[in-house]
């Protein structure tokens, strides 16, 4: 199956069911971006140290897999100022549509495009002096291309900027319990919903449009950057963040289940 397709379709869905990674900002939050008070998440809860961006004047940023109108539209509004520019690169155009609107109704100067994240060929070699990626490359069957071309589009010292999955998060069952209450152990890293999945459950999420997910090892995702030519300068850990009843939240009291890095070209 064309698994890029699915996702695409799936986040089309998520857009029309306003999922939390959907929903546009508001202007209020742009004003106070343009006015220097800004937050933009990499993962579920923990806004980025504004440290880990270094100077914005006259940078050239990439949003990653990043369409919803949230953090491509802060940084254009916070980055506005200092002559910043600002690209939004999602393969889902409804999420896309999500940025243009923001920047119609803000009067935002950001440009988006359409394509998948492991082909960055719309962009020159050294385009870029910042990648904002947030945790998206779990839609992505292998990760260690997105880093190759992260490194390609970024200049000498450019900054990776990037939040994944904790590969924890992939090997329990979540649906299931045994008789003490107490999760199992079900799967294996590298993990693929597609090729991991009973065929029944595996038909039931394809048939309701929810989105494929990969489970890719600390290797891949730490490793890649580092095989791909980037130095991984920071680091902290993140958590679902609520207690709503779904399934990842069952980990939160357990342990950390995302991960964000700063990583620079060498």
């Amino acid at each position: 199956m064309d698994v890029r397709e699915h996702n695409r379709e799936a986040w089309t869905r998520e857009v029309a069911g306003a999922n939390k990674w959907t929903v546009p900002v508001d202007a209020a939050t742009i004003e106070k971006a343009r006015r220097g008070e800004w937050e933009v998440l990499l993962t579920p809860t923990l806004p980025v140290p504004h440290s880990w961006f270094g100077d914005l004047s006259g940078a050239r940023i990439l949003c990653l897999a990043s369409g919803g109108g949230q953090q491509g539209p802060i940084l254009a509004a916070a980055g506005a100022s200092v002559g910043a520019q600002v690209a939004v690169f999602d393969y889902c155009e409804a999420q896309l549509d999500q940025d243009r609107m923001v920047a119609r109704r803000d009067g935002l100067d950001l440009k988006v495009v359409q394509g998948d994240m492991k082909d960055l060929s719309a962009f020159a070699d050294s385009a870029f002096d910042l990648i904002f990626h947030p945790v998206s490359n779990c839609f992505a069957e292998a990760v260690e291309p997105v880093w190759l071309e992260c490194s390609r589009v970024l200049k000498r010292g450019g900054i990776l900027l990037a939040g994944f999955c904790n590969p924890l998060t992939f090997i329990f069952d979540l649906k299931a319990w045994d008789e003490e209450g107490t999760l199992r152990v079900r799967y294996s890293i590298p993990y693929s919903d597609v090729a991991q999945l009973p065929k029944e459950e595996l038909e039931a999420r394809v048939a309701s449009k929810k989105a494929l997910e990969f489970g890719h090892s600390l290797g891949s995702q730490i490793g890649g950057q580092l095989a791909a030519g980037f130095a991984v300068l920071g680091f902290f850990e993140d958590d679902f963040g609520h207690l709503d009843g779904s399934e990842g939240c069952l980990l939160d009291p357990h342990i950390k289940t995302f991960i964000a890095t700063r990583a620079v070209k060498l």
